[in-house]
């Protein structure tokens, strides 16, 4: 596999693309609209609410983690997930300024 020569680039550029690749899949999106919808730490509850597997919601939530976007306690063997809202914040700042910046000149393609 190829490096993927992400030193290279701003930590800011960096910091987006973790954003996105977290956003990429639907399942993680649909992890992300149910912990909004709830307003809590939700524990057991997101493998009811998905047509996935335990360690397939796991994977997802992993990735979601790494990427600031929730946070996780653990409570004896569970873990409860929530938005992280202070990353949320930061993701959201970041990613408007990247679709804000585009003005739209209309002098291409």
């Amino acid at each position: 596999m190829g490096a993927t020569k992400s030193e290279e680039f701003t930590l800011k550029d960096n910091r987006i693309a973790n954003y996105a690749k977290a956003l990429a899949h639907p399942a993680r999106v649909a992890i992300l609209n149910l912990l909004i919808k709830k307003q809590a730490c939700i524990c057991g509850d997101i493998v009811d609410e998905l047509p996935l597997s335990q360690s397939t919601v796991s994977q997802h939530l992993k990735e979601l983690k790494q990427a600031g976007l929730i946070k996780g306690d653990i409570d004896g063997a569970t873990v409860c997930y929530c938005i992280d809202e202070k990353e949320w914040k930061v993701a959201k700042e970041r990613l408007n300024q990247l679709f804000d910046s585009y003005k739209g000149t209309n002098q291409c393609c």
